[in-house]
């Protein structure tokens, strides 16, 4: 059985989407732009950035944009190289893009076995585009074709009238109820400190409608909003941030940038842990990170525990295998040496390349 060796969390900067939610995070900041990205490097190149040897073994990489994933066309022979490489990819994606799901599903079904969607189920924009059965049709397209998947609902007070209208058709298209995420007011107006959830509800009343799902993900980020962690993270050394189209990469979300993968392959990737540094006042992505052991020291539910529906078999046996798994079965955890010495070590790594990086300025010009 596989083991997953390290997450890696691709980014793609295109603000592009054919949908409108209210909830969205990029229209909620004013973010919208409506912009491509331009990627610096072939589909080959990348896929050759995040081999196996450069990785240290087999790993997850997701894929998510800030708009709608799929609309770049270089998207889906990026995802057949990474997969070529013997990795286990996720997109998430609106399901609307019916011309890139077709593509991807001719694949060879050895690809698309380790091929994972995460279907956002965004109910009321696909009615209001009528694109409703459309995301149904693409979802038992990549199904049929051998992936892995869920549909995911963020709950949003918009939603509340229709609860059991979106429901009844995920029970009936997709054989279980979607998993529910809580929705983040992203909005710049409150106390930086405190991040909220979106709803005009007591938060006990939209606790209470998200739990009628029976959605091990949305207890678990319930449980983990707001809550700081202050024990050893290993992002950074088993899992980073990557700007899949211009490969510069960052530790965890909220740490300095680390380095550029895809500039020179014979460079070894830096890999060092943000430790007790972490800058959050919570895990950004818990239900990935977490779950998939990043801190070892927390006892948590798979990523397949959090996912998938069992009854419907959203999970083919070789992705719940693998997610099965934990990033400490694959990684040594650091000595207690290590650990005592670490802030110097890591204080020494980021300062060392800010220097480097105004170094190459000054001889660029900048």
């Amino acid at each position: 059985m596989e083991k997953i060796k390290r997450f890696i969390e691709c980014l793609v900067p295109v603000s592009v989407c054919n949908l409108k939610c209210e909830y969205c995070y990029i229209i909620q900041e004013d973010r919208r732009k409506n912009e491509m990205p331009t990627f610096k490097y072939s589909p080959e190149h990348i896929g050759k950035a995040l081999s196996k040897e450069r990785l240290g073994g087999t790993s997850y990489i997701s894929i998510c944009g800030a708009g709608e994933t799929l609309f770049p066309k270089e998207i889906p022979e990026i995802v057949e190289n990474i997969l070529a490489q013997g990795h286990y990819v996720n997109i998430t994606t609106n399901g609307t893009l019916t011309n890139r799901f077709e593509q991807l599903a001719k694949m060879p079904i050895d690809y698309l076995e380790r091929l994972h969607f995460s279907f956002s189920f965004h109910y009321l924009e696909l009615l209001k585009t009528n694109s409703l059965q459309k995301f149904i049709d693409n979802v038992k397209l990549m199904k049929s074709s051998g992936c892995s998947f869920l549909v995911q609902l963020n709950l949003y007070d918009g939603y509340l009238d229709y609860i059991e209208d979106i429901k009844k058709i995920c029970l009936e298209e997709f054989g279980a109820m979607p998993q529910v995420a809580l929705t983040r007011d992203e909005t710049p107006l409150h106390d930086e400190e405190i991040i909220k959830i979106l709803t005009k509800l007591d938060i006990e009343e939209y606790k209470s409608i998200g739990k009628s799902f029976n959605s091990p993900l949305f207890d678990f980020t319930c449980d983990n909003f707001m809550v700081k962690r202050e024990e050893f993270c290993y992002a950074g050394d088993w899992s980073f941030i990557l700007d899949l189209a211009s490969g510069n990469t960052k530790k965890c979300y909220f740490s300095q940038e680390l380095d550029n993968i895809y500039d020179d392959l014979k460079k070894p990737i830096d890999f060092l842990a943000v430790g007790k540094n972490c800058g959050s006042n919570y895990c950004i992505n818990s239900s990935h990170f977490m779950s998939l052991g990043i801190i070892p020291e927390i006892d948590t539910p798979s990523y397949v525990d959090l996912r998938n529906r069992k009854e419907a078999n959203w999970f083919n046996k070789k992705t719940e295998e693998f997610l099965n798994t934990k990033l400490s079965m694959s990684n040594k955890e650091y000595s207690k040496f290590k650990k005592y010495n670490h802030n110097i070590i890591y204080n020494y790594s980021i300062i060392n390349k800010k220097i480097k990086k105004k170094i190459r300025g000054l001889f660029n010009g900048k």
